[in-house]
Parts: C-alpha cells; sequence; structure tokens
C-alpha cells in the first residue's frame, strides 16, 4: 500500500524588531559614582558550613527494566536465520524470498542473507522458499487447492511451498502472521499446515480478456505438445487456479457481437450494436468503468497486445461511432489521458523467451505504478491474438496465444497474492472458430465469432458472487 506523503512543517514567521537591542543608552550619566568607604567593615563574614555536604547515596540507581529481544522464531535469534529459494521456477520463489527479506529488514531492522538452493549457508537455521533440494522440501506434501499453500516448521528449517505463483501467497501469509510490526517474537506451529491465501476488501480490480477465447480454447493444454519455448503456464490455464469459475453469454444486439461491441459491454455495462465503440445502440456515449474509475480518483490502466486502437482497448478508453475510426479512437483516449492520467500500452505481439518477459515486466512496472494511488486502481489487459488466429483456425499459434495470456494471468496474481485487497476476473469478450472437440482432438468449425459462452474466473474479495453462475454480458 502507498505511503502517505510527509507534511511539510509550518514555516514560522520571522522576528522583525524594530530597535537594535544591544545598542547602549543615549542618556548615560556623567557623574562620577560615589566613592567606597576606606575602613573595612568590623564584623567578621559568616564562615561557611564545616560540615561536609551529603554523599550521595552510594547504592546504583534503578536501571529500566531489560527488554526482552523481540528478534526471535520458534525460540532462535532471528539473525541466525538465511533465507533459501529455489532457483528452479521461473524466479516466483526468488522473487517471494527478496519480499520476506525486505519485509524483515522493514520490521526488525535485520538484513537476512538470501542463498540459492543450489548454494550451501553457514546460517544455524533456515527459511526454505520454493520447492528446494533441501530435505525439508522433500517431506512437506504439496497442497492439493490450486492456491492453496503449505507451511512446515522442524526445529532447525522452516519450509514455504506453494505452486509457482502461490509462493507469493505463502510469503505474505508468512510476512503478515509471523512478523508484527511492533516487534519479531514469533512462534510457527511445529509439523505441516495448509493455509488459503489472505483475502482483504478490493480497492484494485483488474479484468483479464482473452480475446476469442472460449472454454475449448482454455482446454488446449490437454492435448497439445509442451514444444513451446517460453514460460511455465504449459501445462493447465492458470485460471483454473482460480477459486470462483462461472460462464458469461456475450450476445450484442445482434445474435453473435464483434470485439466492440462485446468490449463495450464488458467497459460500459451495456448492450449495443456491432462496430458500436464506448456508445449504446443509439450512438448516445456511456460511461466506461475506467471513466468511473478515474472520476472516482483512482488510478487507471488499458494494456493490450493489440494496438490501442483496436476495438477491445478503445471500448475501454474511447468513444466513436466505429471501431475503424481510428482517429476518432486516438482522440477520444488523449481526452481521457488528459483527464485522468489513465495508462494506455498496447502493441505486444512478441513470443519468444525474451518478449514474454519483457511484457510481464511491463505489467510489473505499470501495476506498481498503479499501486502508488492510495484510492487504488482499475487495470484492464487483453490478449488479441487468441481471436486473430482462431480465425485463420491456426490452433498452434492460438494455442501459443493462451499460454502467453497465461504468463500474464501468473504475473497479476502474483501481485494479487502481494496485495491482497486486490479482485481479478479473467474471461472473454467472445468465442472465435466455434473450436470442438471431435474425436479425441479439438477442430475448428468455423473462421468466424460464435455465439457460444465464455469462461469467468475470478479471484478476490466476494468473489464467490461469480461461482456456478451464467453472467449475460
Amino acid at each position: 500500500a502507498p505511503t502517505d506523503p510527509v507534511d511539510p512543517t509550518d514555516p514560522t514567521d520571522p522576528v522583525d524588531p524594530t530597535e537594535d537591542p544591544t545598542e547602549a543608552p543615549t542618556n548615560a550619566p556623567t557623574q562620577t559614582p560615589t566613592e567606597a568607604p576606606t575602613q573595612a567593615p568590623t564584623e567578621k563574614p559568616t564562615e561557611p558550613p564545616t560540615e561536609k555536604p551529603t554523599e550521595p547515596p552510594t547504592e546504583k540507581p534503578t536501571e529500566p527494566p531489560t527488554e526482552p529481544d523481540l528478534s526471535r522464531l520458534n525460540g532462535n535469534q532471528l539473525s541466525d536465520y538465511a533465507i533459501v529459494y529455489s532457483d528452479q521456477d521461473f524466479d516466483y520463489s526468488k522473487r517471494a524470498a527478496q519480499f520476506i527479506q525486505s519485509e524483515i529488514l522493514s520490521r526488525t531492522g535485520l538484513e537476512l542473507p538470501l542463498v540459492e538452493d543450489s548454494a550451501a549457508s553457514s546460517a544455524k537455521f533456515e527459511i526454505v522458499v520454493g520447492e528446494t533440494s533441501r530435505a525439508i522440501s522433500s517431506r512437506l506434501t504439496p497442497p492439493t487447492g490450486c492456491t492453496q499453500f503449505a507451511i512446515l516448521a522442524e526445529e532447525t528449517q522452516i519450509a514455504l511451498e506453494g505452486e509457482y505463483f502461490v509462493i507469493a501467497a505463502a510469503a505474505y501469509y508468512f510476512i503478515a502472521t509471523y512478523v508484527p510490526e511492533d516487534g519479531y517474537e514469533a512462534t510457527i506451529p511445529m509439523g505441516e499446515k495448509v493455509y488459503d491465501p489472505i483475502v482483504e476488501k478490493a480497492d484494485n480490480f483488474i479484468i483479464m480478456i482473452g480475446d476469442g477465447m472460449g472454454v475449448n480454447s482454455t482446454l488446449l493444454f490437454d492435448v497439445m505438445e509442451n514444444n513451446i519455448a517460453f514460460g511455465d503456464g504449459e501445462d493447465i490455464f492458470y485460471g483454473y487456479y482460480l477459486p470462483h469459475q462461472g460462464l458469461a453469454k456475450t450476445r450484442s444486439t445482434a445474435v453473435v457481437t464483434d470485439s466492440a461491441a462485446a468490449g463495450t459491454a464488458l467497459a460500459c455495462g451495456i448492450k449495443t450494436k456491432n462496430g458500436y465503440v464506448g456508445q449504446d445502440k443509439d450512438h448516445q456515449e456511456v460511461e466506461s468503468i475506467t471513466e468511473l474509475a478515474g472520476y472516482m480518483g483512482m488510478a487507471t490502466a488499458v494494456m493490450s497486445t493489440e494496438v490501442q486502437t483496436g476495438a477491445t482497448p478503445a471500448a475501454f478508453s474511447a468513444h466513436a461511432d466505429d471501431r475503424d475510426m481510428s482517429g476518432m479512437i486516438k482522440t477520444s483516449q488523449e481526452q481521457l489521458q488528459k483527464a485522468y492520467g489513465t495508462i494506455i500500452d498496447c502493441g505486444y505481439d512478441l513470443y519468444n523467451e525474451s518478449g514474454i518477459r519483457s511484457i510481464e515486466n511491463k505489467v510489473r512496472t505499470n501495476l506498481n505504478t498503479l499501486g502508488q494511488n492510495e484510492k487504488g486502481f482499475f487495470m484492464m489487459y487483453e490478449e488479441a491474438y487468441i481471436d486473430k488466429h482462431n480465425h485463420d483456425n491456426n490452433k498452434d499459434k492460438a494455442f501459443s496465444a493462451v499460454v502467453r495470456f497465461n504468463q500474464v494471468i501468473a504475473t497479476v496474481m502474483e501481485y494479487a497474492f502481494y496485495n491482497p485487497n486486490t479482485f481479478v476476473i479473467i474471461t472473454a469478450d467472445h468465442e472465435t472458430g466455434g473450436l470442438t472437440m471431435k474425436n479425441g482432438t479439438y477442430a475448428y468449425t468455423t473462421t468466424n465469432h460464435t455465439g457460444k459462452d465464455v469462461p469467468v474466473f475470478a479471484y478476490g474479495y466476494r468473489s464467490e458472487l461469480f461461482n456456478g453462475k451464467t453472467i449475460d454480458t
């Protein structure tokens, strides 16, 4: 959470004297003083007492009571611990270990050493983060719930484990539960415990849209070969890690929606005609959630792998008579940026390892910038190329776009676990390609959009409202 700015000290009015106080008086007397008497006084002055003054007491003053040593964990000096992290899980554990180190330093003044799993540690005790080669990791049973994590406490080691980005939830729980702000003396129950992430009332809202991503697009992980050369999200669509899941209808005023009308429905909460951007069926402008959040003082951002005038980012940041009026869309977006400082950051069609990492880093940077706003934020992120490749019936490329989307989902969920006042929805604007299971494989039935329902995955405060429901967008 952002820190409140420090109030400047009120300036004090300078003194403005009218006279110089050091100046001598002008009317000094000219008369010489009376002469002192020449005869000494006959009376003897009083002698000082011969008695010695009372000696100070010899006993030592009472010392203030010694404060207890608050830097202890499970009865051990906290300074005797090192933080060991897995170096085999795409830096999720490294970031979790850095988070723990930073929070302990800020709360206790102690900077614990960070140690890679492959390196030896000279510390007496260890906090082990992620699935490492340390013996304690093999004794820790991975939790079965997708967002659940486990903590195992033994005499000399404490281990935290969670799948991929879920290790962030374990790190936050560890700090929030066992490292109080006012000093550190904590006991973690011995043995293994499984926990759910901490969730707080939402101030931050993130909607993630897979353009053209139907339910079967999210199930391609079951049948596609693991031959993609980037990322960790190649085994399961990460939406299924979220605890609450449902469906959404996507029809516009027509039977089958396009991306402009579908984006407007998601951004503005109304059904409209295909091609309209931020307008109702009568061509009247309708306030978007981005504008509403900006008006409320929240920070806002619109991100997409598509160009910024694409239908979905335009629906969240502009008003135009038609999705193809790029000049009108850009002008409208400039007005939004001027009014609310909205970040519009689009055009990231990158698929190699370095490209994916650059997208992740850009998302992290924008989230950290948005998170500085004390009133919270709203962000929309779109993966646009699932739709484009489904239009071409290119299943391999469509799957690559889903995996790329998966990596950004992991980045966003990692942020949400470190900032439990964050609400996340993952959905689609419509389905493209009519992807259907036939003879044990997924095959396309059209090159166009369809009216199929799309998946909804939700995480955060009150996200259970979406569980098992079908929403009409």
